[in-house]
């Protein structure tokens, strides 16, 4: 029982970090853009690191913002920060690029012309902690249906199943032959002087 408990919280932990980190997609139609100054307190772990070139360890910095509705017309919003080489490693430098194209595709609802958006993300979206997704790419689509196949999120998947694997047989083969045999050993021998402790 112990074991599948830990199993299960090992489980939840990775997939937990996989789900935040790698990207997402999302058909939104974006309402605005604007620029907004932030304190970082108890939810700083969610917030990127300083742009590249600003000074780290800053209280406080202004963030970019996407605000967005969803086809279902739940809002989304979602912050515009670089990464930089830090991680994930998106490897983000074009963070005032990305707010002007976002900027371009901004509609009102109800227009007959109103435009829809594919934003590339990663992160969750938390009302409570004000925690943010961060935006890393936005492109125009044709509609609210458009849909695309998470080929990086495949690939990344597969290989990770793959190293898994991997790690896990080799693990199996040293258990089985170098600790296994020494726990049998062991366990001969408390067998034995219990069972010499009983005969006497």
């Amino acid at each position: 029982m112990f074991r599948w408990i830990i199993r299960l919280v090992l489980l939840t932990l990775v997939g937990g970090f996989l789900h935040y980190t790698l990207p997402q997609h999302d058909v939104v139609r974006i309402t605005d853009t604007y620029e907004k100054r932030v304190d970082f307190g108890s939810n700083r772990w969610f917030w990127a690191a300083a742009d590249a070139g600003a000074e780290a360890g800053t209280a406080n910095r202004d963030v970019f913002f996407i605000q967005a509705f969803e086809p279902d017309d739940s809002p989304m919003i979602y912050r515009n920060e670089d990464t930089g080489w830090g991680w994930p490693p998106y490897f983000k430098f074009d963070t005032a690029n990305l707010q002007a194209e976002a900027s371009d595709l901004v509609s009102k609802k109800g227009a007959e012309t109103a435009q829809w958006a594919m934003v590339t993300h990663y992160g969750w979206r938390n009302e409570f902690f004000s925690i943010y997704p961060n935006a890393v790419s936005v492109r125009a689509v044709s509609g609210p249906d458009v849909t695309v196949t998470p080929w990086f999120n495949i690939v990344i998947l597969v290989l990770f199943a793959a190293v898994f694997w991997a790690v896990w047989v080799r693990w199996v083969r040293f258990r089985t032959r170098r600790i296994d045999p020494v726990t049998e050993r062991v366990g001969d021998w408390f067998a034995d002087r219990w069972d010499w402790i009983r005969g006497r």
